[in-house]
């Protein structure tokens, strides 16, 4: 039996895994602060979202299934940071997604 997202393309499904993975504010804080630091434990981050450690933990886990973060355990702590390599595809999706709408609407007579 196939399901509907087979429907799409690979590369579809993938780009919406990273936009689902964006779709909360403090997901955008979480890599806003990644991105200004070398690296953060989970610890660091609570401290700078209104959040509590699980909540922020499973934001956490959310934004690396998706490839935006990646993490290394050391010890007890798990560092994170972001997935350069994935973070600049995810990019460049993004600016050809909304070129693709922008030159489709332009095209158009509607609204």
């Amino acid at each position: 039996m196939q399901n509907k997202s087979d429907q799409f393309t690979i590369a579809e499904q993938n780009f919406a895994d990273f936009c689902k993975a964006l779709a909360h504010p403090a997901r955008l804080v979480i890599l806003k602060v990644l991105a200004e630091t070398k690296g953060c434990i989970c610890g660091d981050l609570v401290g700078k979202l209104p959040l509590s450690q699980s909540t922020v933990s499973q934001h956490l886990r959310t934004l690396k299934k998706a490839g935006l973060i990646q993490g290394e355990i050391d010890g007890p702590r798990v560092n994170y940071c972001l997935n350069k390599k994935n973070f600049r595809k995810f990019h460049t999706q993004m600016k050809a997604f909304f070129a693709e709408i922008e030159n489709a609407w332009i095209k158009t007579d509607c609204c």
